[in-house]
């Protein structure tokens, strides 16, 4: 599986995707908690009915009309954050 056999609107949700030696998913870190129907998706799209990995970096739910007016601020807030602390270290 490659990241772009997701579709663009769950992508978008995916901070980050890490892959095993042989290409199997890993782990899948996302800015909110994927709904089931989401993690169902990942699943199937990926071969791996079993996956189970899934990671958000924030606890919250967010619906999809709240994370689609808001997603380009969270994105770029928590991308400052990552390099203020990559600066301080």
């Amino acid at each position: 599986m490659e990241i772009s056999d997701i579709p663009l609107e769950l992508s978008d949700k995916i901070f980050q995707i890490k892959f095993n030696h042989d290409q199997s998913i890993e782990k899948i870190t996302s800015y909110f908690p994927l709904t089931e129907q989401e993690r169902l998706m990942i699943n199937s799209i990926s071969d791996q009915d079993t996956f189970s990995n899934f990671n958000s970096i924030f606890s919250d739910t967010v619906a999809d009309e709240e994370w689609d007016k808001t997603k380009d601020q969270i994105k770029k807030r928590f991308q400052n954050e990552l390099f203020d602390i990559d600066d301080n270290s």
